[in-house]
């Protein structure tokens, strides 16, 4: 349980420090250039290096010997940019290692390596490897081992230069106070592979809108909170997954403002190859959202 936990606050601090947001001012005022800032920020970052569009795979590892290649008599089949007999990934308790085959150029930080042992996403320090337009990395999803892998020439990265939003509304920016416990707060948060973990929670946000008060269970620490949650318009207008919102630090009385009109959709919205925490039960709003980023077509997912 301790790795699953550590694997997917990995994953989510990987996603929330990607976003590219701008936490300054925590006015309850909303601000239409930084909105149309954080929206170009968003498709700046979805469409580069480390977004979503240009992953092309994820292939899970057996224990002991994983060829790769573009050749599918291979145990994984990498893109037509790879060689056919590309090298070997190796699973041995837990230790993946690298082989590349003969006169196969494969690079790590710009030097040619034949073998390596590659550390996973978990460590914080993952192993890259690359071969022309492509470049991959280890996974690790509650003891699974996987190649995640990016291809930079992916026709889909131009295909996407917009992201349909709610029209932005003052009324979707409210004001929130954090109700700190008096004793250790945790939620079972789930996550697309079917795991979940147990996750300390730093208080819990209450706010109103339209008079009715609502709640939500926020990650993180108090002065660099985010949410996951689920609202009535998921599914339909919305991503069926739920939504993020990052929040900014509180302002000199210690309140909040949860801007929905910056509510994301997460990575599973535009790729099959992400492993995105859903919101847990205890962040699903019973009310319509309409703010923040709407649906996309169903050729992303």
């Amino acid at each position: 349980m301790k790795r699953i936990k550590l694997i997917i606050l990995l994953a989510l601090v990987s996603i929330v420090f990607s976003t590219c947001f701008d936490k300054k001012g925590s006015e309850n005022s909303f601000n239409p250039k930084e909105y149309k800032l954080w929206k170009a920020e968003r498709i700046a970052y979805i469409k580069g290096h480390e977004g979503w569009l240009n992953l092309a795979g994820l292939f899970w590892l057996e224990e002991g010997g994983n060829t790769f290649g573009s050749s599918p008599d291979n145990d994984i089949q990498f893109p037509g940019d790879a060689p056919a007999f590309t090298g070997t990934f190796t699973l041995t308790d837990s230790i993946v290692l690298f082989e590349a085959y003969p006169d196969i150029s494969v690079f790590n930080k710009g030097k040619r390596i034949e073998k390596i042992i590659m550390e996973p996403d978990v460590s914080m320090h993952p192993t890259t490897l690359s071969y022309d337009s492509l470049e991959w990395f280890i996974v690790e999803r509650g003891g699974e081992y996987g190649i995640r892998l990016r291809d930079f020439n992916r026709k889909k990265i131009n295909d996407l230069d917009s992201i349909t939003c709610f029209p932005p509304d003052q009324k979707w920016k409210v004001k929130a106070r954090l109700i700190k416990p008096s004793k250790k707060l945790t939620l079972m948060l789930p996550n697309v592979l079917g795991q979940a973990s147990e996750q300390k929670v730093p208080g819990i946000l209450e706010f109103s809108i339209n008079g009715k008060t609502y709640q939500l269970y926020p990650l993180g620490t108090p002065n660099d909170l985010w949410l996951i949650f689920g609202d009535d318009t998921s599914g339909d207008q919305s991503y069926g997954g739920g939504r993020f919102l990052e929040i900014a630090p509180p302002d000199k009385k210690g309140n909040y403002y949860l801007d929905f009109n910056k509510a994301y959709n997460p990575p599973c919205a535009f790729t099959e190859f992400a492993t995105c925490p859903l919101p847990p039960k205890e962040n699903i709003l019973d009310i319509g959202v309409m703010a923040g980023e709407k649906n996309i077509p169903h050729i992303w997912h």
